[in-house]
């Protein structure tokens, strides 16, 4: 087992700390200028296309709920331990490559979800799709889809959820004092109850669960703000010139500080690395670009949002220069530092939440994964088992080397993707481009194969507008 796990840790470093990041900003950067900075120049229409969405959908997955869904997943303890992890270890100057990553990776996100829109298949009245299907369809390399829809079932539908489901154990034992026991069988009896529930029933809980979560986060975050408003010019200050090494502070160092923020930002908000494509491809909208639009939106909402949030409790506290606290205890002391006892209760609910509104999120990108590689009740019946006792599982053990497996897998996955939406990324150009060009001429965008010369075999999509109605997806 030693080798095993320093075979693991040296390949997470060079993937992760060279290769990856190379990839996915090198990408993120070819990506921006293709798609002349869409991410930018189409802000509004992102929170358009949201607030439209969100007033509901009766048939199948709205808009809103697969945003939900990959925001459940995306936003996780890494955005209350992680931050904190890259501040302590690179310095304040973290954050700012953290927001650098989320504004160049959320092009990258666009692309991928474009992608996933476009060559996704039809689930009874909802849809699915994801990285596996449009390699299969887009790329005819069905192997290099059953190897992603393997490696991406294995990291999120197990072993990530094992480790957020050690998170929820451990903080409320922590806080409260309950045994872990009674806590495991609590989670496993929820996680079971919603996953046999199917898409729907996770949606719906996505729905009401993420705005919640996040909300009540970025208020608390929004007060500590409000309430040290002197401070906060230093602080961003601070962010500023620690970024640039002008100011030696905790990492302190220029190098410490990239690395760090960009590996947790990735990490963070999985722009580029074939996650949320899954979630994506569920959504029943009239054009592959608006939730491609939506998904791009979820990588600021994220890292621009809640992960600045967890920044700024840790930063205007002050405790980042004590090496007494690191990860989700430093967040936990800063909290209870600015708003008293009580708030370390609160993060213990918040932890929750966060942690087990990914469960969900990683076991459907899963699911989506697992009907790729065959679809059958039995298979899918029996996967759904194997979650549940790894939910269990994971509330009581110790998981260091379950962590690591999983970081290796995604790195594996994450490189799969990117290969995939480098060679397929001028379809999502041209999609981009059939969008503005209908937006232009004063129409709600909507999609046919024959809008791009050379599609074939959409499954989602008809061919031409075949009837006088307004055109839908079938």
């Amino acid at each position: 087992m030693g080798f095993i796990e320093s075979f693991m840790n040296s390949a997470n470093t060079l993937l992760w700390s060279y290769v990856l990041i190379v990839m996915l900003v090198g990408l993120g950067l070819y990506f921006t200028f293709r798609t002349k900075f869409v991410q930018f120049r189409m802000l509004g229409e992102m929170f358009r296309l949201m607030g439209d969405s969100a007033k509901g959908d009766k048939k199948g997955i709205s808009s809103f709920q697969a945003f939900c869904i990959s925001t459940a997943s995306r936003v996780g303890t890494g955005n209350l331990a992680g931050v904190a992890i890259a501040i302590t270890t690179g310095g304040p100057g973290a954050v700012f490559w953290m927001w650098l990553i989320a504004l160049i990776g959320s092009a990258s996100a666009f692309v991928e979800s474009t992608l996933a829109q476009i060559y996704k298949v039809k689930d009874g009245d909802t849809f699915r799709g994801g990285p596996a299907y449009y390699m299969e369809k887009a790329l005819k390399a069905r192997w290099m889809g059953i190897t992603f829809a393997v490696l991406i079932s294995i990291t999120f539908g197990l072993a990530f959820n094992s480790v957020q489901a050690n998170t929820i154990a451990s903080s409320i034992n922590n806080s409260f004092g309950i045994n872990k026991t009674l806590i495991a069988v609590v989670i496993t009896l929820i996680t079971a109850v919603i996953i046999f529930g199917g898409l729907k029933r996770i949606a719906k809980v996505s729905e009401w669960m993420v705005p919640i979560m996040a909300g009540a986060y970025i208020l608390i975050a929004l007060y500590i703000m409000v309430t040290n408003l002197s401070e906060v010019p230093a602080v961003f200050a601070l962010i500023f010139k620690s970024a640039f090494g002008l100011e030696e502070v905790a990492g302190g160092a220029i190098g410490a500080a990239m690395m760090n923020g960009i590996k947790r930002g990735l990490f963070s908000n999985e722009a580029g690395m074939g996650s949320a494509p899954n979630a994506a491809a569920t959504a029943n909208v009239s054009h592959p670009v608006k939730q491609g639009l939506i998904q791009s939106l979820g990588v600021f909402v994220d890292t621009l949002v809640i992960c600045s949030s967890t920044a700024f409790i840790i930063l205007l506290s002050g405790l980042y220069t004590s090496d007494e606290a690191n990860g989700i205890i430093l967040t936990q002391n800063a909290l209870e530092g600015s708003l008293g006892s009580w708030a370390g209760i609160f993060l213990a609910v918040i932890v929750f939440l966060f942690a087990f509104s990914s469960i969900i999120g990683n076991y459907y990108y899963a699911q989506s994964n697992i009907e790729f590689i065959k679809n059958n009740k039995l298979w899918l019946n029996g996967f759904r088992v194997l979650v549940v006792g790894m939910v269990a599982f994971g509330s009581l053990a110790e998981l260091s080397f379950v962590w690591n497996l999983a970081d290796l897998f995604m790195a594996l996955m994450a490189i799969i993707n990117l290969i995939a939406i480098t060679l397929l990324g001028k379809i999502a150009f041209a999609a981009l481009a059939d969008y503005k060009k209908q937006k232009a001429s004063g129409k709600d965008p909507v999609f046919y194969a024959s809008n791009i010369e050379g599609l074939k075999g959409l499954e989602a999509w008809e061919d031409t507008p075949s009837d006088s109605k307004s055109a839908r997806l079938r």
